[in-house]
């Protein structure tokens, strides 16, 4: 985006409006990315409101690179993720379907359906690795490209395109092996009848 490095030259000068722009246009990637990653959303909103906050005190060091500006608020959202968990403990979070995610549709079982595939997704992650989660938020959930998620994780690219492709393969397994739980589960509930 050419447009973004004048407004964050403009921000740097101490232009509200120009980071106000840079707020508008990101926050909803923040957001997200923080939500799935925590689990909570009046948290995810909170830590989001911290991540701009922490970027408009530190705008001043930011140094253009040709790197996308987002690359570095999901730094600053990456470390805000790990001060939550460090004060939270390890626990994972109940992960609530967030609605944003399931479609707009107009059919309620077509709905249900899609929040019950999404809830297992979301359970499934659970026994990956924090690196594995991590790696499958920023590519799928919101949607950057390896290089920028090699940034963010201070990995190469190689790396995480490895990390993603045992991330799914594990996602894979899990899901496969709660699919067969189930098949078994409805044999053994339905020969009782």
């Amino acid at each position: 985006m050419p447009d973004e490095e004048i407004f964050i030259k403009r921000a740097q000068q101490g232009d509200q409006e120009a980071f106000a722009r840079l707020y508008e246009e990101n926050f909803d990637k923040i957001y997200r990315y923080l939500s799935l990653r925590v689990g909570d959303r009046m948290e995810a909103e909170d830590m989001t409101q911290q991540v701009f906050l922490k970027a408009l005190q530190s705008i001043t060091s930011f140094k253009w690179r040709g790197v996308p500006f987002t690359a570095w608020l999901y730094r600053i959202a990456r470390n805000q993720v790990i001060d939550h968990q460090r004060k939270k403990g390890k626990r994972q979070p109940d992960v609530p379907i967030d609605e944003s995610l399931a479609s707009n549709a107009d059919d309620p079982q077509a709905i249900a359906e899609q929040n019950l595939d999404i809830e297992r997704v979301l359970l499934a992650t659970r026994q990956l690795t924090e690196a594995q989660r991590e790696v499958i938020s920023l590519r799928f959930t919101s949607e950057l490209p390896i290089a920028e998620v090699a940034g963010i994780m201070g990995k190469s690219q190689g790396a995480i395109k490895a990390l993603q492709h045992s991330a799914i393969a594990a996602l894979r397994r899990i899901l496969t092996v709660a699919d067969n739980v189930e098949n078994v589960e409805n044999n053994v509930s339905h020969n009782k009848i």
